[in-house]
């Protein structure tokens, strides 16, 4: 499974390329392919990302209906609603490659930023995802950094809070990629 999750994500980062190139490829963005998958969906990869409309995995990596089982959520935050998804994809699926994609000026992390330490009534449970990360590393100041930081803040606590993926990425049946989107280049880098 993780020759196939590898052999998956490069073919991602070829769309990128694609789409870095004004060169889409993409041709299964009809009805005609949303009918052949009206009763059932076999998307090769997972991508947990930003709800931030630059963000557009589909468009980004060069792909149509069916391919991607995307999950978006402000500032790539995590709960429990957040995992199950992943997990559902993982477990029902059998989705063999999880790509966690942080990008450039997220909204979130420079509103954390501008708010830590304090707690904020606004956007609590955001927050809540977010702060650990400045907890650990005190002297973040760049927030595209501060961005690559959660994605793997992210995976630990994937890891950490589910033992459907933590089975998985231990039995070799899903692979975990943490991406950065560059909104100057447009292109996704593995970090």
């Amino acid at each position: 499974m993780i020759d196939k999750a590898k052999t998956e994500l490069n073919k991602l980062l070829n769309g990128n390329k694609n789409f870095v190139n004004s060169t889409p490829t993409t041709k299964n963005m009809t009805l005609d392919t949303l009918k052949k998958y009206a009763f059932h969906q076999e998307p090769y990869a997972i991508v947990l990302t930003c709800s931030d409309s630059r963000v557009v995995p589909e468009i980004i990596f060069d792909c149509g209906i069916g391919e991607l089982f995307v999950i978006r959520v402000a500032g790539m935050t995590v709960g429990a609603n957040i995992v199950e998804s992943v997990e559902y994809a993982v477990k029902k699926l059998e989705v063999p490659l999880l790509i966690l994609l942080g990008h450039d000026d997220c909204g979130v992390m420079k509103y954390a930023k501008e708010h830590y330490p304090e707690p904020t009534s606004d956007f609590s449970s955001i927050m809540k995802c977010v702060y650990p990360v400045l907890d650990k590393k005190e002297d973040i100041t760049c927030h595209n950094f501060f961005a690559r930081e959660h994605t793997k803040w992210v995976e630990d606590y994937l890891m950490k809070h589910s033992v459907i993926i933590n089975n998985a990425v231990k039995n070799k049946k899903l692979y975990i990629a943490k991406c950065h989107f560059d909104h100057e280049t447009g292109l996704v880098d593995v970090m």
